[in-house]
């Protein structure tokens, strides 16, 4: 059985953002709001916990995985992005919008799309996020909770709670969300291309 934290919107409490990132140390995957609906998230380094993610999500080996970042300090660690791109990433960030970049070798193998060797990357705009990523101190390997078989994100913490409770080690309640996940643009191949409306405006993007 899961863990489950009410953790306050505007003024995370400290305590639960510690003991949800020692969830996190220890091999575990949790449930966790940000700003474009519920996620998946766990270590970078966590192979196991990975692949539960996988299975969760029924992913297909193309699936691009994402970084969820604090800022952009830690993009050119983790992605090859050219000073174009990055004006473009840094005038939209922090929000609701995934970026698909050619990864670095600080990539771990397993995170790239076994394909394009692409990651995804995310800085969102959510206190909540925001603090379990300043504690964690790296990014959080992450994508949006969208059940198999379904086309929106997770809203509803109680309902997550009786559908997961028995596969993740934590659930967040971070209120009722919106039922959308993240823009996704690829920029990838030194253009840009939309591959998912969701909740990021494309205009900048078209």
């Amino acid at each position: 059985m899961s863990q489950f934290f009410q953790i306050h919107v505007d003024n995370p409490q400290t305590r639960l953002i510690r003991q949800a990132i020692e969830v996190i140390q220890k091999g575990g995957v949790i449930v966790y709001p940000t700003d474009s609906g519920y996620a998946l998230g766990c270590s970078i380094g966590n192979k196991t916990a990975m692949e539960r993610i996988q299975r969760i999500r029924s992913l297909e080996k193309h699936h691009n995985l994402t970084l969820v970042c604090c800022d952009l300090s830690e993009l050119a660690t983790y992605a090859r992005v050219d000073n174009q791109m990055f004006r473009l990433v840094k005038n939209n960030t922090p929000g609701a919008y995934t970026f698909i970049f050619k990864g670095t070798k600080e990539v771990p193998k397993r995170l790239l799309n076994d394909k394009k060797k692409t990651i995804g990357i995310r800085v969102p705009n959510h206190k909540i996020t925001q603090a379990l990523l300043a504690e964690l101190g790296e990014p959080i390997m992450s994508c949006s909770l969208i059940l198999p078989g379904q086309e929106h994100t997770e809203s509803d913490p109680e309902v997550i709670r009786s559908l997961l409770e028995k596969q993740v080690d934590l659930i967040i309640d971070g209120g009722y969300l919106i039922e959308q996940a993240t823009t996704v643009i690829d920029l990838s191949d030194d253009s840009v291309e939309i591959l998912r409306v969701g909740c990021g405006d494309v205009s900048p993007f078209e």
